[in-house]
C-alpha cells in the first residue's frame, strides 16, 4: 500500500478545500497506466469517510468535488447529497470537450440544479493537450457558462496555456455571478485583470513550488475577498511533497504559503478563505 505524505501541523481556524477529485482518489475511476499519481494515490486505499477525518483533523473541514465527464459528476452529486461537508462540481472536462453533446450538456444541467451541486466545472480551455479541438473546446465552455448562468451556480474553470482566450470568451459570453479559476495558473497581470472582473483566483500546491515565484505576486496582488485555496487532489501536490499524491489534508502548506506572500496570519487568511467561499458556493 503506498504511503501518502504526513500529516502538516493543524491549522488554528477553519479553511475548506474548493477543488478536488474524490472520485479518483478512492479509485471510482481506475487510473490509466499513464496516470501514476491517480495510481498511487488509489494504492493508498483512501475512502471518503478517512479523507474527510483526515482533512478535519488538521482543520480542513468542507470540501468541493468536482466532475470531469458524465459519470464522474454522476458520482460527485451522489457523494455530495451524502455527505453535509461536500458540495460537488459537474462537467465535461475541455479535454473531453468532444463528448459534451447536447444529450450529455442536458444531463449536466439535470445534475448542475440539485442543491448539493454548486459549481459547473471544471470547463475551460485547455491548449497544452490536443485531446479535443479547440473548436469543440470553445462549443462547450460557452454552453457550461450558460448552464451555470442559468441554475445559478459558480462556474469553475480550467484554464492552461489559453488565459486571453479564457478572459475573451468571459466577456463575449458574459459571465456568471460566480467564476473561480482553478489551480490558478496566471501571473500578476492576469490576477489584476481577474480583480477587476470579480473572478476569484483559487491557489494551489505550485504557489508553494521555488520556480513559482510568478504565482506567488499573482497571490501577492490578487485581493483577500477573491482568493480561495485548493488541492486538486490527487494531483498538483505542495511543497515538501511535490511528485506523490496529493489530499486535502495538506491544505495547510499552500494556506501558510499564501499567509506569508500577502503578509497575513494564517488565521485571518482562512477567515477570508471561508467568507469567500460562501460567496462563491453559498452558504454550507
Amino acid at each position: 500500500m503506498t504511503t501518502m505524505p504526513a500529516a502538516p501541523e493543524a491549522l488554528t481556524s477553519e479553511v475548506f478545500d474548493s477543488h478536488c477529485h474524490l472520485d479518483i482518489m478512492v479509485g471510482n475511476r481506475q487510473a490509466s497506466s499513464g496516470d501514476p499519481v491517480a495510481q498511487a494515490a488509489q494504492a493508498a486505499g483512501a475512502s471518503v469517510e478517512k479523507i474527510l477525518e483526515e482533512s478535519r483533523a488538521v482543520g480542513v473541514t468542507r470540501l468541493v468535488t468536482i466532475g470531469y465527464d458524465l459519470a464522474s459528476s454522476r458520482w460527485n452529486a451522489d457523494v455530495a447529497r451524502i455527505h453535509r461537508d461536500v458540495y460537488a462540481g459537474v462537467a465535461i472536462h475541455p479535454n473531453e470537450a468532444h463528448a459534451a453533446t447536447p444529450e450529455v450538456l442536458a444531463e449536466i444541467e439535470e445534475l448542475a440544479g440539485e442543491p448539493q451541486v454548486r459549481a459547473v466545472g471544471e470547463t475551460g480551455l485547455d491548449y497544452y493537450r490536443d485531446w479535443a479541438s479547440r473548436d469543440d473546446q470553445h462549443a462547450s465552455f460557452r454552453a457550461h457558462i450558460e448552464i451555470a448562468k442559468r441554475t445559478g451556480k459558480a462556474l469553475v474553470i480550467h484554464d492552461r496555456e489559453a488565459h486571453d482566450d479564457v478572459l475573451r470568451v468571459l466577456a463575449d459570453q458574459g459571465a456568471p455571478d460566480a467564476v473561480v479559476f482553478h489551480s490558478y495558473s496566471g501571473d500578476a497581470e492576469m490576477a489584476e485583470k481577474c480583480a477587476e472582473a470579480g473572478y476569484f483566483m483559487s491557489f494551489s500546491g505550485p504557489v508553494t513550488y521555488k520556480n513559482a515565484g510568478y504565482l506567488r505576486e499573482a497571490a501577492r496582488v490578487a485581493p483577500r475577498e477573491l482568493i480561495l485555496v485548493e488541492t486538486d487532489a490527487p494531483y498538483l501536490p505542495p511543497m515538501p511533497h511535490r511528485g506523490k499524491p496529493n489530499a486535502p489534508y495538506l491544505i495547510p502548506l499552500v494556506v501558510r504559503c499564501l499567509a506569508e506572500v500577502k503578509g497575513m496570519e494564517a488565521g485571518e487568511l482562512t477567515a477570508a478563505i471561508s467568507a469567500n467561499g460562501e460567496r462563491a458556493f453559498g452558504a454550507w
